[in-house]
């Protein structure tokens, strides 16, 4: 496709913008990141089997679910910008309300916190996708968007580093025998301290949330419009006319599929890598977390490498050939059991890299005046995050850890499969 050189990467008036919303990519990185130990963390803290800690996950995707359409909407009733301040301020006031559940020492009221913290996320990741993509030549919106999204795993690799650093060295080091045979007393003295240092980086993380809200609703951000459409049609188009022309998209209606498998995939991943690591090498949680932390240090670097890459070669043919590649390294992780299968699990990490923000460019590649909802819907797709986890937990509690890195397989030789469909039927 010729394309106009002397056109910029980012709108002129739109470059501040630009740069605050990396500033969220990386936000919801931490937090995402920083969610994944949570996993391991309340399986010990309240000896829970590894199925029943997986609502940390479904309580966390289960609100991208729930909130991306609404955010759609807060999107074409006001604007993208007031779509990213929603987000952040919900976000902030979850992240905060970690420190009621720390004294009510209550999964429940953790999982509730979570819920609450990740539906403001839904609602800032559903506006600020596209604003990103708004911000330049249609062009080059699926580079645009994988540059932002490059920031994302600088987050990521903040979270783990703060789990690994505040939350996982505070356990206790008592088995779920030792714990059981304590006084309630001195059980909830010990909760009382594991889960202290699970609420402090997340009340941290709260006022950096709330200096980003600042910075965003102080600067004046342009309104990103759909060429052509204007804010009255938007709204007067209506919801049902507009999911009737997304379903009839075959790019659009598998990219949301697709998606829902990449989420589950990358999810399912990072959550139980430290369960995989242990089976396969020993160690306490936190050596174990190291390989968590490597696998998103090669998370980082990839995704620049992507971002370039795909400058040279079409977005789709790169992501069927790192599906591939993924199912591969997760067959191998699945009967290794050693060494090698934990390095396979930290390899995944670069074929994650490209998939999430490819994805999202090509499902919304042409759509014009429905971007807004279609947006919508693949952040819903996120829910993959929130199930299979808990697929993945039950196949631990009755197999074991390797075995279970056959249901990230298969989730990333669907996405594969989108990734042919796409260079088949999908211009770039």
């Amino acid at each position: 496709m010729q394309t106009n050189e002397r056109e910029p990467f980012v709108y002129a008036n739109m470059r501040l913008a630009f740069i605050l919303l990396i500033t969220c990519f990386a936000a919801w990185g931490v937090a995402a990141n920083m969610t994944d130990p949570l996993v391991k963390v309340f399986s010990k803290i309240f000896t829970m089997s590894n199925l029943q800690s997986a609502f940390v996950q479904f309580a966390y995707y289960g609100a991208y679910f729930c909130l991306a359409l609404p955010a759609a909407f807060i999107n074409v009733r006001f604007s993208y910008k007031t779509g990213v301040l929603t987000g952040l301020g919900l976000a902030c006031l979850g992240a905060l309300a970690f420190y009621p559940a720390s004294l009510s020492m209550t999964y429940g009221f953790f999982l509730a916190a979570l819920f609450i913290m990740a539906a403001g996320l839904s609602i800032q990741e559903t506006s600020a996708n596209p604003f990103v993509m708004a911000m330049g030549p249609r062009h080059n919106a699926t580079r645009r968007l994988n540059l932002a999204q490059a920031f994302n795993p600088v987050g990521t690799n903040i979270g783990v580093f703060l789990a690994a650093v505040l939350i996982l060295p505070n356990l206790n080091t008592a088995t779920a025998e030792q714990r059981a045979a304590m006084s309630h007393d001195a059980l909830n003295a010990v909760r009382a301290a594991e889960l202290q240092a699970v609420m402090t980086p997340y009340v941290g993380m709260a006022l950096v949330l709330l200096v980003i809200w600042l910075l965003i609703a102080l600067v004046k951000v342009p309104r990103a419009e759909n060429a052509g459409v204007s804010r009255e049609q938007e709204l007067h188009d209506g919801f049902i006319p507009t999911l009737k022309r997304l379903l009839k998209l075959p790019q659009y209606r598998w990219g949301v599929v697709a998606q829902f498998f990449n989420v589950a995939a990358q999810t399912c991943v990072w959550t139980f890598t430290i369960q995989y690591v242990q089976e396969a090498i020993g160690g306490s949680e936190a050596s174990a977390s190291d390989y968590l932390q490597y696998s998103l240090i090669l998370f980082l670097i990839s995704r620049f490498i992507m971002t370039w890459l795909i400058g040279i070669f079409r977005p789709a043919l790169l992501l069927a050939g790192l599906g591939f590649i993924g199912t591969l390294l997760c067959a191998y992780a699945a009967q290794a059991s050693d060494i090698t299968g934990v390095w396979a699990i930290v390899g995944i990490s670069a074929c994650l890299s490209l998939m999430f923000p490819t994805i999202y460019g090509i499902a919304l590649n042409g759509l014009g005046q429905d971007t807004k909802f279609g947006s919508a819907g693949l952040v819903m797709a996120i829910l993959g995050g929130a199930i299979m986890p808990m697929v993945q937990g039950a196949v631990i509690d009755t197999f074991n850890a390797s075995i279970s890195y056959l249901v990230p397989a298969a989730c990333f030789l669907i996405v594969a499969g989108y990734g042919v469909f796409a260079v088949r039927h999908v211009q770039d």
